[in-house]
């Protein structure tokens, strides 16, 4: 008997192949890309970060922005009142992404760079020079600036360069028993970053929807939820989508979100599609206190199995029956894929139910098993999950003790 061995032309073959089947799927799911990005801002972060490198207070140099996060809390925490707001007005686009500034004063600096952002914005929809399309970028681009500044919104990061980052939190962050933050996939920027239509495939009405029904499963417990988009996510179905390059890169940052949070209390990141590779690559790399790692729809976590990933973080995986991403292919080739599929059994993953979820952008839906397993998972009512089985696999090994510590 004779083996085969696959020539490297067929190699290369299957993966063209492979690969044309995921960007067919994503073609016709909505994952559509930006026809008209947008040129930076007059004053991007960069501009800011090179002034702030050179700037002072009261004869003291500002630290370095890349600085570990407890070097920036401690330089903010000697600082007086009134030089902490002296530094979030004249440098809103940086202390408002500094992961160790006080989030009370991200929250302020980001309002700063929202009214300056809004002006400029403004001042672009009244330019006669703009095409009709550039026009029409422009004025959401103003709505989506005055809407992120109402009063009742608390922005944790706000980048306006390009396509645009940000980052908001639902509840008290700093009082919070625990914290879940969203991490979203494919096509997320300032634009997308919101939506009326198909409000619970966004950022803000997923998170949205995860404070409510956490609210709603532990009324007594205070929870926090961040709406994470401070990555820059791939855009439309381009080779970013199935290469981890961007998600290393938003990796680094969400592994400083995660170091910089405030207080101790524990953390669960509910990782969406592409947010799921983001999450994989940082696993290893997360603080202690990240104790779950859930993911919906996950095209792979650039990981063979749960061991792999390298995280003690309990990690929960779900999909619904109609999500058009259990097509795709689950290969990792010349690193193009996302490896092997977080629901298939010999992964380890705790798989959850999704029933009605209804698709690849339903799982945030009110209603659904899939929020409310987040929600139980967000408070830490490990026992209270439904599995995708009947047989509770996915509670395995969790003790009432260990439910009734939250952690």
């Amino acid at each position: 008997m004779t083996s085969f061995i696959a020539s490297p032309t067929l190699t290369v073959w299957r993966t063209l192949l492979a690969l044309a089947v995921v960007f067919v799927l994503l073609a016709t799911t909505g994952w559509s890309a930006l026809k008209h990005p947008h040129d930076a801002m007059e004053v991007s972060r960069d501009t800011a970060l090179t002034s702030w490198r050179t700037g002072w207070i009261d004869q003291r140099p500002l630290p370095e922005p890349t600085s570990p996060p407890g070097v920036l809390s401690a330089f903010f925490a000697s600082l007086s009142t009134s030089q902490r707001e002296r530094l979030a007005a004249e440098y809103p686009l940086v202390v408002g992404n500094l992961d160790g500034a006080p989030v009370g004063l991200r929250y302020r600096a980001n309002r700063y760079a929202l009214g300056r952002a809004l002006t400029a914005e403004r001042g672009r929809v009244d330019d006669r020079r703009l095409s009709a399309e550039g026009r029409k970028e422009a004025i959401r681009r103003a709505h989506r600036f005055a809407a992120l500044m109402r009063a009742d919104r608390q922005i944790l990061a706000f980048d306006p360069s390009g396509k645009g980052r940000a980052a908001e939190v639902f509840g008290d962050l700093e009082r919070a028993e625990r914290v879940s933050v969203i991490v979203p996939g494919v096509d997320t920027n300032l634009l997308t970053f919101q939506r009326t239509a198909r409000k619970y495939t966004a950022p803000v009405g997923m998170a949205e929807s995860l404070y409510a029904a956490e609210r709603s499963a532990a009324p007594s417990t205070r929870t926090a939820v961040i709406a994470w988009g401070d990555y820059t996510a791939p855009t439309g179905v381009g080779m970013d989508a199935a290469t981890g390059r961007l998600a290393a890169e938003g990796a680094v940052r969400l592994v400083d979100l995660t170091n910089a949070l405030p207080g101790r209390s524990p953390v669960s990141l509910f990782c969406h599609s592409y947010g799921s590779v983001v999450c994989g690559v940082a696993a290893s790399r997360l603080p202690a206190r990240v104790a779950d790692i859930a993911v919906a729809g996950s095209p792979g976590m650039r990981a063979e199995n749960v061991s792999a990933l390298g995280t003690r973080a309990r990690v929960w995986a779900m999909r619904d029956a109609d999500d058009w991403i259990a097509g795709v292919p689950h290969m990792d080739v010349g690193g193009l894929g996302h490896g092997a599929d977080p629901v298939a059994p010999e992964f380890g993953a705790r798989l959850l139910s999704a029933a009605d979820a209804v698709g690849h952008g339903g799982y945030f839906e009110p209603g659904t098993d899939s929020l409310r397993n987040f929600a139980q998972i967000g408070v830490g009512s490990y026992l209270s999950v439904r599995c995708a089985d009947d047989e509770d696999a996915c509670r395995s090994g969790i003790s009432g003790a260990e439910q009734l510590q939250r952690a």
